[in-house]
């Protein structure tokens, strides 16, 4: 039963919570001031009200201890966060702590209110934010923020630490989805045959990632198990990443839909045949130096490729050969354009990239998707020459 005492002009609650393992009564408690104006009668009745609201919410475990944020974050990267994110999930948020820290770290979880975040998210967007340039963070950087202190209120209201999480209630800045570079029908064409001239590791390599849309990470982690040269087709089944604390490692793909299997054309399995044979005669070279990790893209004694490997080549190659460069992820953005101004339908598109949502390829190919749509338009159209015939009106 919860005690009430007066104090002045305030009221003292106190909520006996048990004893612990030394013996000890373990007291919660609580102060709450009238509003001016209020009667005698409407005091009593709203004090013995937060008397019983501040019980309840002790013996349901929250504000059972003056845990600040900063505390709670770092239980939850060693109790949440390192059993289920992936690795650079959490290296990604391990990154944001700092910033996050410097606000609320030093504030009882239970004492965080969503204008506390929404002044934190708000200062994000100011100029200066960010450090290297002066200028705001992007909207996606601040939702990433945002979700760092969300997932933290959700695992202390899990643990009944609180009993709301504020994050709900704060107004994001919208992302603003701009158009990607990527290169042109004739550009592949281009690339594509200079990529003949080349070392055969990386012309595999970026004709495959041309012709699949498969990201980086997932190429680095194929393995010659992936590869069915039966029936022409290859499966993503794991990443290969790197962070500078563990070095490269392989991880589980982005999510669940990331695991899929696309069919090949014939001339791109022969391709692999070729570079198959080459790498077994490396290992029949090297013997003893070679590291056997079956992954079809590798160092020089077989240990995985570095991550940013193809990354450099790339680079190089284009300087070479005075090509545009839009970085390895373009591949992925030429991939998508040309399924969709082909017509393929959104679904098929989202499930060739691995997307966890159709929503997400909607929203990041959404000016190629309205171009592919008035092309049917005009295609329509053109089928059926509305333009020159003239509609007569049905007679009476």
């Amino acid at each position: 039963m919860a005690s009430i005492k007066k104090r002045g002009s305030s009221y003292l609650i106190k909520v006996s919570c048990g004893y612990n393992c030394k013996g000890k009564q373990m007291v919660q408690t609580m102060t709450w001031k009238p509003e001016p104006g209020m009667s005698v009668r409407q005091i009593e009745k709203e004090v013995n009200r937060q008397a019983v609201l501040f019980e309840e919410a002790c013996k349901k475990g929250y504000q059972s201890s003056a845990v600040k944020f900063e505390v709670m974050g770092e239980e939850w990267f060693k109790n949440y966060a390192r059993i289920n994110l992936r690795k650079t999930t959490e290296e990604r948020m391990r990154r944001l702590c700092p910033r996050v820290y410097s606000a609320i770290g030093h504030l009882r979880m239970d004492k965080i209110t969503p204008r506390h975040v929404q002044a934190f998210i708000n200062s994000l967007s100011e100029k200066g934010a960010n450090m290297l340039n002066g200028n705001p963070l992007s909207p996606k950087t601040i939702r990433h923020y945002h979700s760092f202190i969300s997932e933290v209120f959700t695992y202390g209201e899990r643990m009944g630490v609180v009993s709301a999480n504020p994050c709900e209630k704060v107004i994001l800045p919208k992302i603003q989805y701009t158009e990607k570079q990527i290169y042109t029908s004739d550009d592949i064409q281009r690339i594509l045959v200079l990529l003949e001239k080349e070392q055969l590791q990386f012309r595999v390599f970026f004709t495959l990632m041309i012709y699949s849309g498969f990201r980086r990470g997932e190429m680095l982690g194929l393995e010659w198990k992936d590869v069915d040269f039966e029936n022409n087709i290859i499966s993503i089944r794991r990443t290969s990443n790197y962070l500078k604390q563990i070095g490269t490692y392989t991880d589980t793909t982005k999510t669940q839909r990331s695991q899929r299997t696309l069919k090949f054309p014939e001339q791109i399995m022969e391709l692999l045949k070729l570079y198959k044979e080459e790498q077994d005669m490396k290992i029949l070279q090297y013997g003893d130096k070679w590291v056997e990790t079956d992954r079809l893209f590798v160092k020089w004694n077989g240990e995985p490729m570095y991550n940013e490997t193809p990354y450099s080549w790339l680079k190089r190659f284009c300087e070479r050969n005075n090509i545009p460069f839009y970085g390895i992820h373009s591949f992925r953005h030429t991939f998508a354009s040309i399924l969709v101004n082909q017509g393929v339908d959104i679904v098929t598109v989202s499930g060739a990239l691995g997307h966890s949502l159709v929503s997400t390829t909607s929203n990041i190919y959404c000016h190629m998707l309205d171009e592919a749509r008035a092309k049917i338009t005009e295609a329509v159209s053109a089928a059926l020459d509305f333009s020159n015939k003239k509609i007569e009106p049905t007679g009476a």
